[in-house]
């Protein structure tokens, strides 16, 4: 079998300022996001590479740490750092006998909350935090949106510009994980199917004890069914014969594993945003085709999931891109007691962008009104910024539709 190319990334170019800023650096993302291929692909000549997976090196780290990290010396790579994470404490005594060093040590992991409750605890102010996610569409067209890499720099790069643009569906079906676009002879069902029961064994298990891992399938195939709607806690908990507080523990798994996005409703009072009910999208959009049952690209454009599917695809993307240029998303989603709603609001401070998502090819300006309401109560804090909405659409129309509102294609997101 050829080997896999590598895909570049946006993220890149964040890292190396990081590892020239700071000692250390830990970066987060769900398994198969690509971290390991990344740093190997930035640093890997100039570094150890060590997996802490390997039971027999998780026993030697835990055992003798210090005399792990003299095995191991700085600089290095630590592969999945949440499998040692008594590590921590000791990578920190040997930053600080080198304060004035950076990149230092890199470190993977794969669990969120656990990560940065650890590294929070242990590496304060010395390690820079940054999350890689599956392939935006940019970074699958050869196009990672970053200053460093405008170019298209391999043949498989140029051919992913010229036939992914017209087909989105493939591409929303294969979903984002770099190996299925690395290996493009991959079986993407099988793929995703055999990368569920990995997750299910390995995060899962890891975070918490839960027994009966077929009961969990039902609640991502439930949760998926759900995508993109209000959360009903209680109506998941009764179609499964659960507690709320197991829908509630295995929510946060999820997301703590990068699996989902929960998003929150925009509100003026950041108090009532955290209490108010989010909604829950999947990160990947190939990961909710799969656990939707869906293959064939028609009948997913054409059924009645078409619509959750693309403003998956349309959140996946912005969310990703904010990320991977190393700043935290501020997106939510807008809703009325009269029903009044926009799918998403970017916060950037100083301004608001609302965004709609239609499954539509020809936008029209009646698609327009509830963000024209929406920038009627809120308007820009800063009174110089223009304020744009965007209606996203699978077309090619790039177009002002009413004043303030533009027809964006997602082929331009």
């Amino acid at each position: 079998m050829a080997s896999s190319r590598y895909i570049r990334r946006a993220l890149e170019w964040k890292i190396k300022q990081a590892a020239g800023e700071f000692p250390a650096i830990v970066l987060t993302g769900p398994r198969q996001s690509g971290k390991t291929t990344l740093l190997k692909h930035l640093f890997g000549k100039s570094r150890h590479y060590v997996s802490l997976e390997p039971p027999d090196v998780q026993a030697a780290a835990v055992s003798d740490p210090r005399g792990f990290l003299a095995m191991y010396p700085a600089p290095v790579i630590f592969d999945e750092i949440q499998h040692a994470p008594n590590l921590l404490p000791y990578i920190k005594e040997k930053i600080d006998e080198r304060r004035s060093e950076h990149g230092l040590f890199l470190l993977t992991g794969s669990q969120n909350l656990l990560m940065h409750q650890r590294v929070t605890e242990s590496l304060a102010g010395r390690a820079a935090i940054l999350r890689l996610l599956p392939l935006s569409r940019r970074e699958i067209q050869g196009r990672p949106d970053n200053p460093l890499h405008w170019e298209v720099g391999s043949f498989r790069a140029r051919q992913l510009r010229k036939t992914v643009p017209g087909d989105w569906w493939k591409m929303f079906l294969r979903g984002g994980y770099p190996e299925l676009w690395a290996e493009p002879g991959r079986d993407a069902p099988l793929w995703h199917s055999s990368y569920i029961q990995t997750y299910l064994e390995r995060d899962v298990r890891g975070l918490r004890q839960i027994g009966d891992l077929t009961q969990f399938q039902f609640f991502l195939r439930t949760l998926a069914a759900r995508s993109g709607q209000l959360l009903n806690l209680s109506g998941i908990s009764r179609d499964l014969g659960i507690a709320v507080n197991t829908v509630k523990q295995w929510l946060s798994i999820l997301e703590a594993t990068f699996q989902v996005i929960v998003l929150r409703p925009w509100h003026t009072n950041i108090g009532k945003r955290l209490v108010k009910t989010p909604k829950v999208y999947f990160t990947d959009t190939g990961t909710l085709c799969h656990l939707a049952g869906l293959k064939d690209p028609e009948h997913a454009a054409a059924g009645p999931m078409g619509g959750v599917i693309f403003e998956t695809a349309v959140l996946s993307e912005i969310f990703k891109t904010i990320l991977h240029r190393g700043d935290e998303p501020h997106l939510y989603f807008w809703r009325t007691s009269s029903g009044e709603e926009v799918d998403f609001v970017a916060d950037y401070g100083s301004r608001l962008v609302p965004i709609e998502v239609k499954l539509s090819s020809t936008p029209h300006p009646a698609m327009a009104k509830s963000l024209e309401t929406f920038q009627e109560l809120y308007p820009n804090a800063d009174q110089d910024i223009e304020q744009t909405g965007y209606i996203v659409h699978p077309g090619d129309a790039y177009q002002p539709l009413v004043p303030g509102i533009m027809a964006l294609p997602f082929g331009k997101l």
